[in-house]
């Protein structure tokens, strides 16, 4: 069973910076796409960052010159790191890999960014 165990979510200041960690019980590299998506309240999930296997990203309109996607296969893990943190940016952010039409999610992380 794929499991994608979130960390580095938590309270932070506009203007500041936060790297997520989410770590992949299999090799990263036997899914099509890994990466991170967002759900604020009463809004729909939508994407922050995706790097697929041959390396290729897409990245959030929103968060275009903010947001850098980092995978490992040695460690198995996708990172996703975010500066210049907007209220805006306040969500649960979730670790996602796909593998042909199934999709896996980890169970969240809150970033809440607020003064």
């Amino acid at each position: 069973q794929v499991q994608l165990v979130e960390s580095g979510g938590g309270l932070v200041q506009p203007g500041e910076w936060l790297r997520l960690s989410c770590a992949v019980s299999e090799n990263i590299f036997n899914f099509n796409v890994v990466g991170w998506y967002r759900q604020a309240p009463g809004k729909q999930r939508e994407l922050v960052a995706t790097i697929n296997v041959g390396g290729v990203t897409d990245y959030a309109d929103s968060l275009k010159g903010r947001v850098t996607i980092f995978r490992d296969g040695l460690s198995n893990t996708v990172d996703v790191q975010m500066i210049s943190l907007r209220p805006e940016d306040t969500a649960v952010y979730y670790c996602n890999a796909k593998r042909l039409s199934t999709n896996y999610w980890g169970q969240g992380t809150q970033v809440t960014v607020s003064s």
